[in-house]
């Protein structure tokens, strides 16, 4: 056996070297340890997929939000757009939600004719009359005076108004009007005399 610390050739068998006394005994090749390099690569890999996974369950999550978004945006969008088929038209989304929530408002009331009546002579006439807030509007022309002429209108209410004119009275043309509000139907009587013409119209505020 050839000896390792000074190249001498012994007898095979021998344990020890003759000339150096060295052992022979062939010693096990130490087998190195792995490098815990490798553990180091597979906890980086590992961190990596984790983080690949909550930057892709990031953005999935933030496009299920956006289009959570464009569905409750979508029926305002539509509302908006058949109230402003009148209206207007517009884009923005959040001037939708506002245009939607002024168009409710945008209608003003005002006075609207619910009916009128006209007519000559000598008479009298009942109507009904719906509730709200009422405005009633008369005017006549009489016939030559040589009496007391007349247009009278009276509600079942106490409400009432008229023209007349007296044998005196210049022959022309005179108006009155009153309003009032009523929770209920309301029954008015025209009375007329002597009268050329006469005219009583109804608005009603809405």
């Amino acid at each position: 056996m050839i000896c390792r610390q000074c190249g001498f050739e012994n007898k095979k068998g021998a344990k020890f070297c003759t000339k150096c006394g060295s052992s022979l005994e062939q010693v096990p090749p130490v087998t190195p340890e792995k490098s815990d390099s490798s553990k180091y690569i597979i906890i980086a890999l590992v961190g990596i997929i984790i983080l690949l996974a909550g930057t892709i369950g990031y953005f999935v999550l933030s496009d299920n939000g956006n289009s959570d978004q464009v569905a409750e945006v979508s029926p305002q969008s539509n509302t908006s757009q058949e109230v402003q088929s009148v209206e207007s038209d517009t884009s923005d989304e959040n001037v939708q939600t506002q245009v939607v929530s002024s168009n409710k408002q945008s209608k003003a009331k005002s006075w609207e004719l619910i009916g009128s009546y006209s007519g000559s002579g000598t008479g009298s006439e009942s109507i009904n009359v719906p509730d709200g807030q009422i405005m009633v509007k008369l005017s006549a022309y009489p016939i030559k005076n040589y009496a007391t002429n007349y247009l009278y209108v009276s509600g079942s209410n106490g409400q009432s108004g008229g023209v007349d004119w007296g044998s005196t009275s210049k022959v022309e043309t005179r108006s009155d009007s009153f309003s009032y509000t009523s929770s209920s139907y309301e029954t008015f009587t025209i009375d007329y005399y002597e009268t050329v013409s006469w005219n009583v119209d109804f608005y009603r505020y809405q």
